[in-house]
């Protein structure tokens, strides 16, 4: 049930500063800087769209696309996806082994439960047998759905902690500048938040490749 594909890796060495276009002072070739810097990234996520099923590359548009590049300049944004991954690794971590603890205790449960009653069929009466065979199959039928229950109950539970991080992930996003991203259910909106993270994850995989070094 994992929200994010794969992982996502913050990049190495952006520069600093808002958008182009903005801001005055010292360094006047800042803004030419970020320009170019914002064409480059805008060009490398038009290609990776491509890479997309055609209903995706449909509703990412050149200004979704050029928003987006916009907010990925000074490279914050990689490190905040990059902190969500984590968090969510983490409580999915977490809620696995909270199942399958459970699993454990359960096949316990089970052993247990045939081993008391086999002793307690070895040691009965064959008068009193019929009886307890008929009490200890009450007993199994109890147990059955004791277990069925727990997790059925622990199933809910996961869903609805891995939701409530997918709304956490959309509002930390929305609150960072991102475009698209907002709390939402909604399925088709679901499915273009999750190509935009791609798409992010695939760009910083370019970002962080080795560059040539100045001559």
């Amino acid at each position: 049930m994992e929200r994010f594909a794969a992982a996502f890796v913050f990049p190495e060495g952006e520069a600093g500063g808002g958008p182009a276009g903005g801001g005055g002072g010292l360094g006047g070739d800042r803004p030419a800087r970020q320009q170019a810097r914002h064409y480059q990234m805008l060009s490398e996520l038009q290609a990776l769209v491509k890479q997309l099923p055609s209903s995706s590359q449909q509703r990412l548009s050149y200004t979704i696309l050029s928003d987006l590049a916009l907010a990925l300049l000074d490279g914050t944004v990689f490190e905040i996806v990059q902190g969500l991954l984590d968090i969510q690794h983490l409580t999915e971590r977490n809620l696995y082994n909270q199942r399958l603890k459970l699993q454990t205790e359960h096949r316990a449960l089970k052993q247990e439960t045939f081993r008391k009653h086999k002793e307690d069929q070895q040691s009965c009466q064959p008068h009193n047998l019929p009886l307890l065979k008929a009490t200890q199959q009450q007993e199994m039928e109890a147990m059955e759905q004791r277990i069925h229950t727990e997790l059925r109950m622990m199933d809910e539970k996961i869903v609805l902690e891995l939701d409530q991080k997918v709304v956490d992930q959309q509002s930390t996003l929305e609150k960072a500048g991102v475009c698209g991203f907002y709390i939402t259910t909604n399925p088709q909106e679901l499915t273009l938040q999750m190509n935009m993270l791609e798409l992010i994850r695939k760009l910083q995989q370019r970002e962080m490749q080795p560059r040539q070094p100045f001559a």
